[in-house]
């Protein structure tokens, strides 16, 4: 694990010898001042105030690829200081600031069984963009070690000249790859596949707040309410299935991850595709499984309980299904309405305004008929819901003026 985190800071352009002086190796006993630097004590002993105070930083806070090794194994007081560095680019010392660069991020962890760990806050985990497990070595290639063991070399001391990237030519990649297109028959299918996981009808009875979230911040059990669900097809639903939704940074995580994917693909617009093969990585550690949900019990799927790379996408390729089966690249009232309102309100006039009204009122109506909730209908009522009062508050403004 370290070694290929080492070989992306050797790909960055930096020195092996200053990449692996940067890496900071988690361990029970690290401190803020391990992690960050110390005041120096001099200044200490002679400072009347914190401004004159001069702190020694750590080197590795300046670099552009920055390793944490086993960050499992760091305190959690320390980890809240590793969390501000990565979340906001700054570290803090005695009232002084450090300006970190933007950087890419390497943390590799041990199996918790192992001893010696804490346990990770949840907001540093959800930093955490791209999860992935090391697999097993295979042993058919024993031979590639063996030439390791005599010629006495590791990989990132061979790295060729030729995919060595300088500072531009990562910025200029960097660009590229947000200037590549995701289509609106992919970005739907996102669209329709995380609304499917926050919704959680029992949690409360007004509509914004029919949530996980909701649930889980008064002190509830989400399997326990989703145990106690009638009228719904378990099996068939699946937000049932994780404890709770997508944050905005997994969903903008997603985003700019299947650009990559499809920019080294060679390609100026994503695929879904893309998608399906970023999705489990990204998701590994931020969807949390429902083990008590009917069905994981089969014996086709008990497998998923473990296996969560093929959970999720299994989860996407049925949301995928669903979203066909609904025909919803041609019929999708909610899309008619965004793309009209999209056009902007200049220049509307009462009577189009309450037109408009009217049909969300309408499509509100017909859709409250006997149909069960669920998370993707339960966005589009609020998506509607959204629209109304806007039109609603121009309409207002159109009378005033």
């Amino acid at each position: 694990k370290t070694a290929i985190a080492i070989l992306m800071g050797v790909l960055a352009g930096y020195r092996l010898r200053d990449i692996k002086r940067g890496i900071q190796h988690g361990q029970p006993q690290m401190t803020i001042a391990d992690l960050l630097g110390n005041p120096l004590p001099s200044s200490l002993v002679a400072a009347k105030s914190m401004d004159e105070v001069a702190v020694s930083w750590r080197k590795w806070l300046g670099m552009k690829v920055k390793i944490i090794d086993e960050y499992n194994r760091i305190p959690t007081r320390t980890q809240s200081a590793l969390l501000t560095v990565m979340a906001d680019n700054y570290a803090e010392i005695y009232d002084h600031i450090y300006e970190c660069p933007e950087a890419a991020w390497y943390l590799t962890a041990n199996d918790d069984a192992g001893g010696g760990t804490y346990q990770v806050i949840e907001a540093l985990r959800d930093r955490i963009d791209v999860t992935v497990a090391s697999l097993h070595f295979n042993t058919r290639f024993l031979g590639e070690l063996l030439l390791r063991v005599e010629d006495d070399f590791r990989p990132e001391e061979i790295a060729p000249k030729e995919i060595v990237f300088t500072e531009k030519e990562l910025d200029r990649i960097n660009e590229r790859i947000r200037e590549v297109e995701i289509p609106l028959t992919v970005r739907r299918r996102l669209e329709f596949f995380a609304a499917n996981f926050e919704f959680l009808e029992p949690a409360a009875q007004r509509l914004e707040y029919m949530t996980k979230d909701t649930c889980k911040l008064a002190g509830e059990d989400p399997a326990q309410l989703l145990a106690g669900e009638t009228g719904r097809d378990k099996l068939a639903d699946l937000g049932g299935q994780s404890m709770n939704g997508l944050s905005v940074r997994a969903l903008m995580t997603l985003l700019l991850f299947t650009k990559a994917m499809a920019f080294f693909r060679g390609h100026h617009e994503a695929e879904l595709e893309d998608l399906r093969q970023v999705m489990p990585f990204v998701l590994y550690d931020k969807l949390v499984q429902n083990q008590d949900h009917p069905s994981l019990d089969t014996d086709e799927t008990k497998a998923l309980r473990t296996d969560r790379i093929s959970w999720v996408r299994v989860l996407f390729d049925k949301a995928c299904r669903e979203y066909d089966r609904q025909n919803l690249d041609t019929d999708d009232p909610v899309a008619e309405v965004a793309a009209a309102f999209e056009k902007g309100l200049a220049g509307l006039g009462e009577k189009e305004v309450r037109k408009r009204m009217a049909d969300i009122t309408a499509k509100l109506a017909e859709w409250s008929q006997g149909r069960k909730l669920h998370g993707p209908l339960l966005d589009d009522v609020l998506a509607l819901k959204y629209y109304h009062q806007r039109y609603q508050n121009y309409l207002r403004w159109l009378l005033n003026r």
